[in-house]
Formats: structure tokens, C-alpha cells, sequence
């Protein structure tokens, strides 16, 4: 028996740390998406006018059969499309109502949404970034929370991040596309590889204008528009024109549009005009705020990650100035910034409406800590400014503590759960900030978690 030769024996030990680390990866991973979009779903009743509307909606959906029209009380309402109640309704047929029922769809669509911005991760960056992102995404206030809400926004988010995700493949910004074989010019526009692709953009863009509307079209179209303009791949953006995709998103979207409005004549009056245009362009609905409103929403979005945003951006800065941004970092900025600025000069604006911008924000997020945690320097400015963030979540938690009415006021009845997660925003900021000071010192202990 022919025994293995010296050059061989050493990489077994290597092969078998390399799968204990990819398996000790995806626990940690799997952990993470179950602990922070399924625990705790019915921690409280349902919320404000929203939640309990939405979950009526639906339940009335479950026990009338009728799928189409929308109604509340009885009596049509049509501020919504239906694919969220569609999805809630069979979540109270499969698991009886409740909170939890009634908040599950979101939930499961939150877990699409980082498994899409993960694959795209890992596509045009590196497996290293996508496995970041599939820990920092999950564990951010505005995906928990939405997550765990019986509203529409995340379904909204969920399926533009899917569509998006298969815009960027028809863009040819993945390896793969970018790898093709050089076509015909006459053929570049319909490459046959991409019929699939051009299906499956179609059928998310369709979904997630079955969950909001036409806010689905506008922020898809301009944030692709102005990918172009920085990148002046005018041509490229054609191929989202497919004749499949827009087969595919007709036979999506539309079906339900037609029969609600042959039904229920008043129907686009009061969603398309009303609740579209009225809602965009006068604040009759009441919800004003400053021009800065998603400023602030986006900081407390991303905690307990926004010490490594602020660092992040810094550095996007310094990319920017340099000219060292691809097309595929183009794409991703564009998606966030136009969801952004469109809601920004919107007469109405809610928490939620930038939800979409937090998943390529996201990525970006996780990119920049990959290369930033490379630098020994970058390490230690990231873990100071983490412990930092520690502090200041440390003392507004001992606030909270010995001050609940004084500081709180109107939400003193949360003050538990408020002091829960400040506390928890301390220790994470804590842990991440002393544990990148240590790589300083002992580098070894950075690569061994980084798997090979």
C-alpha cells in the first residue's frame, strides 16, 4: 500500500479545520437569521393603526375566500395592494391567527431579502462579504423590527431586492456575464442566457408591485437610470426590457389590478390617485417631516452597526474621490441613493418607506468592514470607534435604568424592551470594538476566523 508523500500529509489537518470553520460559519449564520427574524413574534400585541388594519384585512381574506378585494369592516379598502394580505391570510389558514401568524410573512421575507443581497455579495464581491453580511444584516434594528411587523414594507423590500438582485445579472454585473463569450452586436441585447433571468425580473418586479404599487417601477427605473449615468452603460439598461420580463411582469402584476378595478369601480381612483399621488405630493395624510427625516431613520436603522457605518462611509468617500468604485459598487449606490432622494422630497414620510435602501446599503456596509478590517490601522479606528458607541449606548441604557419617565415620556410603557436593546447595542458595540483592538496586537487571532 502506497503510503502519502510528505507534500500530501499536511493538508488534511487544513482540509479538515477549513470544514469545521465553514460548518462552525453556517450554524453561526443560521443561527443568527432564526434568532433575530423568528424569535419573539408575538413579544407584543399588534402596533398602531397599521398592524391591526393589515391583519383584519387578511383575516377576512382567510374567511371569506375572497382574494381580490380588500376590505376592512366589511367595507372595501384600498390603500394597499394585496401581497401581503394574501401572504398573511394563508399564514392564518396554515397556523391559526395570532401575532405571530399575522407577522410571519415579514419575517420569511426578511430572510429572502439578505439570502438575495448575500448571493449578490458574494457574486460581484467575495464569499468573505456575503458571509459578513448574512451576520450584520439580520442584526440590525430596521430589519428586526420590520420584520417583525404585519405590514406591507417588508414584502415591498423583499421583492425589489429580489428584482434588483436579477437586474444586476441582466446588467452584466456578475462574474458570470461579465465571463460570457462575446456575442454579435445585433444580439447583445437578447442574449439567449438570460431569457430565465429576464422571467424571474419580471416576476419580482410584478411581486413587489403587487405589494406597494407603482413605487415599485419608479424606484427600480430610476435607480437603473442613474447607474447609467454614472457608469454611461446606457445600452446595458435595455436588456431590463426583455420582452420575457416584461411578459413575465404583466402576467404577474396585472391580473390582480384588472379584476379589482372591473369589480370595484372606484378602485384606481382611490389607490392610484389618493394613495399614490396625493400621498407623494401634499401632506394630506399627515406624516411631514424635516428634509433630514431619513438622516436619522437610516443611523437608528443600522444599529448596532452604525459606528462601522460612519467608518464606512468615510472610506466610500475616499473611493469616490479616487475613481476606485466598479460598476457593480455604481449599482448598489444608485439602488440606495434614488430610493433615498425619492422619498426624501415626498410630502409623506414614514420609517418604512425607506426600508428598500437598507439591503444595498447593507452590502456596501459589509464590503467596506471586509477591506477595512485588512488594514491594521482601519481595525483599530473601527474598534475605538466601536467602543466608543459602547459608551454612549451604555449610558443612555443607565438613563433608562434609574430615569425611565424623565427620559422616555410618552414611551415609558417600552421601557423594558428599549433598555433591553440599548443594552444589547452596548455589549455587541463592546465586543466587536475590544475584539478589533486585540487583532492589533495579535494578528493570528484575526485570521483564525477567517476562513480559508
Amino acid at each position: 500500500m502506497e503510503s502519502p508523500s510528505p507534500t500530501q500529509s499536511p493538508a488534511r489537518p487544513q482540509t479538515t479545520a477549513s470544514r469545521v470553520t465553514a460548518i462552525l460559519w453556517l450554524i453561526l449564520i443560521l443561527a443568527t437569521l432564526y434568532v433575530c427574524y423568528f424569535t419573539h413574534l408575538d413579544a407584543v400585541g399588534l402596533v398602531g393603526p397599521d398592524e391591526p388594519r393589515y391583519a383584519s384585512i387578511a383575516r377576512d381574506m382567510a374567511e371569506s375566500g375572497d382574494f381580490v378585494t380588500p376590505r376592512l369592516y366589511g367595507k372595501p379598502w384600498f390603500e394597499k395592494p394585496p401581497l401581503y394580505y394574501w401572504s398573511a391570510a394563508l399564514s392564518f389558514k396554515l397556523f391559526g391567527v395570532s401575532e405571530t401568524s399575522a407577522r410571519l410573512p415579514s419575517a420569511i421575507f426578511a430572510v429572502l431579502a439578505t439570502l438575495a443581497a448575500s448571493w449578490l455579495a458574494w457574486r460581484i464581491y467575495t464569499a468573505e462579504t456575503a458571509r459578513w453580511l448574512l451576520l450584520m444584516l439580520p442584526a440590525t434594528v430596521g430589519m428586526i423590527g420590520f420584520s417583525h411587523a404585519a405590514a406591507t414594507d417588508m414584502p415591498f423590500a423583499a421583492t425589489l431586492t429580489l428584482a434588483m438582485v436579477t437586474a444586476a445579472i441582466l446588467l452584466g454585473l456578475t462574474p458570470e456575464s461579465q465571463a460570457a463569450p462575446q456575442i454579435p452586436s445585433s444580439h447583445t441585447l437578447l442574449p439567449p442566457s438570460s431569457v430565465l433571468t429576464a422571467l424571474l425580473f419580471g416576476f419580482f418586479l410584478g411581486l413587489a408591485t403587487l405589494a406597494k404599487g407603482p413605487a415599485a417601477l419608479i424606484l427600480a427605473g430610476g435607480a437603473t437610470a442613474l447607474w447609467a449615468l454614472f457608469t454611461k452603460r446606457w445600452h446595458d439598461t435595455l436588456r431590463l426590457l426583455h420582452p420575457a420580463a416584461i411578459a413575465a411582469f404583466c402576467a404577474t402584476a396585472f391580473p390582480w389590478y384588472i379584476v379589482c378595478a372591473v369589480r370595484n369601480p372606484d378602485f384606481l381612483r382611490v389607490f392610484i390617485i389618493e394613495h399614490n399621488f396625493k400621498r407623494f405630493l401634499t401632506p394630506e395624510f399627515q406624516h411631514t417631516q424635516p428634509f433630514w427625516f431619513y438622516a436619522e431613520i437610516l443611523l437608528i436603522a443600522f444599529l448596532p452597526w452604525t459606528a462601522s457605518v460612519l467608518c464606512s462611509h468615510i472610506a466610500a468617500t475616499n473611493r469616490l474621490r479616487n475613481g476606485s468604485i466598479g460598476a457593480p459598487t455604481y449599482f448598489l449606490l444608485s439602488w440606495s441613493v434614488f430610493c433615498i432622494l425619492f422619498f426624501t422630497i415626498s410630502r409623506s414620510k414614514l420609517p418604512g418607506y425607506v426600508l428598500p435602501a437598507i439591503p444595498p446599503l447593507g452590502l456596501l456596509l459589509a464590503r467596506s468592514c471586509t477591506l477595512l478590517v485588512f488594514s491594521r490601522k482601519s481595525r483599530q479606528a473601527v474598534g475605538i470607534a466601536g467602543v466608543v458607541f459602547a459608551a454612549v449606548f451604555g449610558t443612555a441604557f443607565y438613563g433608562v435604568l434609574t430615569n425611565p419617565d424623565h427620559i422616555l415620556k410618552r414611551v415609558t410603557p417600552f421601557a423594558p424592551i428599549i433598555g433591553l436593546a440599548l443594552l444589547l447595542f452596548s455589549l455587541t458595540n463592546l465586543f466587536f470594538g475590544v475584539f478589533l483592538l486585540f487583532t492589533c496586537r495579535s494578528p493570528a487571532l484575526f485570521s483564525a476566523i477567517r476562513p480559508s
